[in-house]
């Protein structure tokens, strides 16, 4: 799967799910749902292509500007809920996601971010959608746990890290207000007044 027809199956879930795609908060985000439904029509290589491309997209905004903000948006961010953040970045949609790896300051301008500053209400990460793929091929193929196999013949004898990557970037401590105030300040204007 290339990567527009990758990007494509995103637009079309958000477009599904109409003025309820950025928020990943409320009860029944139906965003997740259309995805899942998206992937179940195509055949189980293109949903296995689709995961691993989604490894790879996530694996670029794997960086510790991106990571900071997100520290600073959802008042803490560790491994876990940097990986659902990441998850819920791409579901933005792509230029969002690519503007906000460029320019993690760029996310002042997500209308769910400036609600998550003005009232902690709303969310951008999404734990479920890291396992949207194997929902789908479970649906597909009507096997369960036949997910992780087919993944694993896909990666063949690539070679995968043993523990978490590096993340790129420069980095710094996202405890320090001033730091943050000098590298996010559009961000740090919304979060830290």
């Amino acid at each position: 799967m290339d990567l527009d027809a990758w990007w494509d199956v995103i637009e079309t879930a958000r477009k599904l799910a109409g003025d309820r795609a950025d928020d990943r908060g409320p009860a029944g985000d139906p965003l997740v749902g259309h995805v899942i439904d998206l992937l179940a029509r195509r055949e189980p290589e293109e949903i296995v292509a689709f995961d691993r491309t989604l490894a790879e997209v996530t694996g670029t905004a794997y960086r510790y500007p991106l990571w900071n903000a997100a520290y600073l948006i959802e008042g803490g961010c560790g491994d876990d809920g940097f990986m659902d953040f990441r998850a819920g970045l791409v579901l933005q949609g792509r230029e969002r996601f690519t503007r906000a790896v460029a320019d993690p300051d760029s996310l002042a301008d997500v209308p769910i971010v400036v609600r998550m500053a003005r009232d902690d209400d709303g969310w951008i990460g999404c734990e479920a959608f890291n396992y949207a793929a194997d929902e789908a091929y479970e649906r597909r193929t009507g096997r369960a746990d036949a997910f992780q196999a087919a993944m694993e013949a896909a990666l063949g004898e690539r070679d995968i890290p043993d523990g978490p990557l590096r993340a790129a970037g420069e980095n710094w401590d996202p405890e320090d207000e001033e730091e943050t105030r000098r590298r996010l300040p559009r961000l740090s204007a919304l979060f830290l007044g």
